[in-house]
């Protein structure tokens, strides 16, 4: 079959199903991993009518001679399981869809000139709202500042998160209509930033609450657009399950309405922020899975301090390039063990984003201490471990951690990292290649919306430690650069152990979820550059097709 007549090769046969083949995906270029990283080759997939693997075929086993409700011809295309997002944020993902994104604008006259064009376009809405912006993508040199907003839109309120979520713009507008002045006492786990003494507009990690708290939220049907819209974003990407940090209990709620409409396609593992949130919605236990295996409450996302790019990462030494300053501890030693062990006492799952040296620390410590209270399989989770001591990595090695990283980070974030930190202080910066090696479980993930969901972009990352200009050349820090196969693990098998649901997805073994993807070039065969281009042309969840993109 010629790879033009591909999309309408399946044909549907009239005869009854077998008992346990309901489907077969056949002519295929399939891979998927066994528990223990091997590569398995395959080329056919029979499917039961439970929308599980029913049985994987080589090229010399017998095809069924019986009907099948559906038999493919792929064509020969690459089949790969469906990749896992270890660590993103759906419904940010949706809303940032629906609202100003500033993410592409490459300075600050260009991303005033789009914030002057979209509120333009939209003269009732009461707030103008979005995110996205990147000081350091705009080589400013500097933070950007109300004044900066207000030449663009100085008659409404204007409320801009930044592209990791842990600082927020505002214009004058909007810091009077949240009754923002120079007497603002600083919040506990934030920064109000100030310029001779008075408000400047930037607001870092738990001071952004201080606006976000005077914003109107969205209403249930934008949510449910974005929603809708995050999905279309996920599916196309290959994304077939996803481990979302930080679910609120308005999140939830707008996941289980898709849920209860026969709408929810990706599978959540979902891990909420905080827990109030978690009690309101789990209760005493995590929940189980629901809508055929699609939704879980697994466990509570924790944060011991902010972001790099903001300069809310916690260093044990002062910032390189802000001396005197060594970010925000968001949590002190014994309200994160608290927490933790609040969740950890019924059985929920801890996530803990940490992203400076000190706050890896921090969470290693509690983890040490913890450990001999709650023992069993508990797989604590460290989300990002971007800067870490080199002297604490062997640390992650005990007591069951898994690593939750982040490849396209370190590509995004080198030249930021070598400013904030210096060169001498990077030893144990995204370092993936000393995980592995300490026998750490690693998860891959994309923390979108910070970055694209783009899990090739990740993989090619993690293979060349190289941008998506070929920079550096050879890669940044390539001692830490993975093997594709480690990578590919990492993105699948990995990310399925790190939410408790290796049982099920994550590999096409049989009696697990038929979630698989079908794409346009062998990623086993090819150069990081093309794997970075890789495309994908049918996303399939539970033996169904979700997505068909034309070649």
């Amino acid at each position: 079959m010629s790879a033009r007549a591909f999309p309408l090769a399946v044909a549907l046969l009239a005869l009854a199903a077998p008992a346990h083949a309901d489907g077969l995906v056949d002519n295929v270029n399939g891979y998927t991993l066994e528990g223990k990283g091997t590569v398995q080759r395959f080329t056919g997939l029979l499917i039961d009518r439970q929308g599980k693997v029913a049985r994987l075929l080589t090229g010399r086993e017998k095809r069924p001679t019986v009907a099948l409700d559906y038999k493919l011809d792929a064509g020969g295309k690459t089949l790969l399981p469906g990749l896992i997002d270890a660590h993103g944020h759906v419904m940010q993902l949706g809303l940032q869809a629906l609202s100003l994104d500033l993410s592409d604008t490459k300075s600050l006259a260009e991303a005033q000139e789009k914030l002057r064009r979209w509120a333009a376009e939209r003269p009732n809405l009461r707030w103008i709202t979005g995110g996205g912006w990147n000081q350091e993508q705009w080589s400013l040199g500097r933070m950007p500042t109300a004044a900066d907003l207000d030449a663009a839109v100085p008659d409404r309120p204007v409320w801009l998160m930044r592209v990791d979520g842990h600082a927020g713009l505002a214009n004058t507008a909007a810091l009077q209509r949240a009754g923002i002045t120079a007497k603002t006492p600083q919040p506990v786990g934030g920064r109000i930033a100030l310029a001779a003494g008075k408000p400047t507009g930037l607001f870092v990690d738990a001071a952004t609450d201080l606006v976000a708290r005077v914003v109107p939220p969205p209403q249930p049907r934008d949510y449910d657009l974005a929603f809708a819209r995050a999905q279309e974003m996920l599916l196309a990407g290959g994304i077939t399950a996803v481990a979302d940090m930080g679910t609120s209990v308005a999140d939830w709620n707008v996941i289980r309405r898709a849920g209860d409409a026969g709408r929810l396609s990706v599978r959540i593992m979902s891990y909420a922020a905080g827990i109030e949130p978690m009690i309101a919605i789990a209760g005493t236990a995590p929940t189980p899975w629901l809508y055929d295996g699609r939704l879980k409450m697994a466990g509570v996302k924790l944060f011991a301090d902010g972001a790099l790019g903001s300069r809310g990462a916690w260093l044990k030494a002062d910032y390189a390039d802000a001396p005197r300053e060594r970010g925000l501890q968001l949590l002190d030693d014994a309200k994160l063990r608290n927490l933790m062990s609040r969740a950890a006492m019924d059985g929920f799952q801890v996530a803990v984003h940490a992203i400076g040296d000190a706050a890896n620390a921090q969470v290693l410590g509690a983890i040490d201490e913890l450990a001999e209270t709650y023992k069993g399989d508990r797989r604590w989770r460290i989300e990002h471990a971007q800067i870490v001591d080199p002297a604490d990595l062997p640390r992650f090695g005990r007591n069951g951690i898994v690593a939750s990283m982040q490849p396209v980070h370190a590509t995004s974030d080198r030249l930021m990292a070598e400013a904030r930190l210096g060169p001498a202080r990077l030893g144990g910066a995204y370092a993936w290649r000393t995980m592995l090696d300490n026998k750490v479980p690693l998860a891959f993930g994309s923390d979108f919306p910070v970055e694209r969901p783009d899990a090739f972009a990740g993989l090619a990352a993690a293979v060349s430690r190289e941008d998506a200009n070929g920079q550096p050349a050879g890669g940044w820090r390539p001692d830490q650069k993975l093997r594709f196969t480690e990578a590919l693990a990492a993105f699948t098998t990995g990310a399925a152990y790190a939410g408790f649901a290796e049982d099920r997805i994550g590999s096409l073994t049989a009696g697990h979820f038929a979630d698989f993807i079908l794409i346009d070039r062998d990623p086993f065969e090819a150069t990081p550059a093309a794997i970075r281009g890789t495309q994908v042309i049918e996303t399939w969840i539970g033996g169904k097709r979700n997505v068909l993109r034309k070649q």
